[in-house]
């Protein structure tokens, strides 16, 4: 399975939505249907069931009749040649429901039950990730990233990718679109949002947000909106 280490952010929202466009997700994802399963396909692979794990990276397509919950999980590695997807059943199911639906007790337990028991990161490389994580519009560069860590820059950044399974730049892209979304979900305008995250501009969140996601922010507001009633909700 996968590798993971604390610090590291989970997001957790609901869309009513029939199916998800291709697209790689940035991270590992979680996904349970509202009412009924769910269905993964991707990369010569098919995976259907009430509750399933996606490696990050690969593209693929969900089908969910009903809406989804996804549940967004930085920090989590993958090796080479790991499946698309697999459906998680029995007590890491439950453990997975848990951690869509209780919070964070249940999310650090599933982290763990997927990390295999992994040593804590070392804590100025934990403090670094934190400041990322917290800071979308940092501008922190290579160079600070290789200061703060007091070692030479290609290292650093070797180091920075396995620990959080994400190259320097992208893990502060992904910060930057999971506080955008955040914000998305809470109501403010996508131009708002993309200003607070980082991005160029409107578009620039657009284009990454389908990317990572398969639907345009206009899209995801309004799986959002159908899906409130229920148990819509994005939390960092």
């Amino acid at each position: 399975m996968a590798n993971a280490r604390l610090p590291f952010a989970t997001s957790v929202f609901s869309v009513d939505v029939d199916r998800v466009a291709p697209h790689c997700n940035p991270v590992t994802c979680v996904i349970s249907g509202i009412r009924g399963a769910v269905s993964v396909s991707g990369g010569g692979e098919q995976v259907t069931g009430d509750i399933v794990l996606i490696r990050p990276g690969i593209e693929h397509q969900v089908r969910c009749e009903g809406g989804i919950n996804a549940m967004y999980l930085d920090g989590l590695s993958w090796p080479d040649g790991a499946r698309l997807a697999e459906r998680l059943a029995g007590d890491i199911g439950d453990l997975a429901l848990d951690a869509l639906f209780q919070g964070m007790d249940a999310q650090d337990e599933l982290r763990r039950r997927l990390a295999r028991g992994l040593p804590p990161l070392p804590q100025h490389l934990a403090t670094v990730i934190e400041d990322l994580a917290s800071d979308p519009m940092s501008r922190m560069t290579q160079v600070e990233l290789a200061d703060r860590l007091q070692m030479e820059r290609t290292k650093a950044l070797r180091l920075f990718k396995a620990a959080t399974g994400q190259t320097f730049r992208k893990f502060k892209q992904w910060s930057g679109l999971r506080h955008a979304a955040r914000l998305i979900a809470s109501g403010d305008l996508v131009r708002t949002a993309a200003m607070d995250g980082g991005f160029a501009d409107t578009a620039h969140l657009t284009r990454t947000f389908r990317l990572s996601f398969g639907l345009t922010p206009s899209e995801a507001i309004a799986g959002l909106a159908k899906a409130a009633p229920r148990s819509s909700r994005l939390v960092a």
